[in-house]
């Protein structure tokens, strides 16, 4: 199988209020809307997308229905501390306060309106033992 395009897909109750939240706080603009559903791209990178899904929808096997749980969406960035003065000043909940992790990343954590964890992650250097836990080529800088 060669995979042309991948990016995860958010079942959730409202739409238009999620698409909204990530249109609003994480630079994403619709490709395409619907009240069902919404794919979003990064208006920074077009290969940065999103789609939004109303998790009760015809489309979805019924033994699949429901809404998203237990997803952490992991966006790198430039500068986290940029990110997080931007997140607190919008007033999102921080649930994880920006900090270092010695496997290499500087990072915070906050929610979308459906409880879905977003993680914003600048990479740092590695220290310890996770050094050699990384492929010399996915090593962080």
């Amino acid at each position: 199988m060669r995979v042309t395009s991948y990016y995860p897909v958010l079942m959730v109750a409202d739409v238009a209020a999620t698409a909204a939240f990530y249109v609003r706080h994480f630079r994403f603009t619709p490709l395409f809307a619907s009240a069902w559903y919404v794919h979003l791209q990064s208006v920074e990178d077009a290969s940065v997308n999103l789609a939004i899904l109303d998790g009760g929808h015809a489309t979805i096997p019924a033994v699949g229905r429901g809404r998203a749980g237990g997803v952490i969406l992991n966006f790198e960035v430039e500068d986290v501390d940029a990110e997080y003065a931007r997140v607190e000043a919008a007033g999102l909940p921080v649930l994880l306060p920006l900090r270092d992790e010695a496997f290499g990343q500087r990072h915070f954590i906050t929610t979308d309106p459906n409880g879905v964890l977003v993680d914003i992650i600048t990479p740092i250097p590695a220290s310890g033992a996770f050094v050699e836990q990384y492929a010399p080529e996915a090593l962080p800088r």
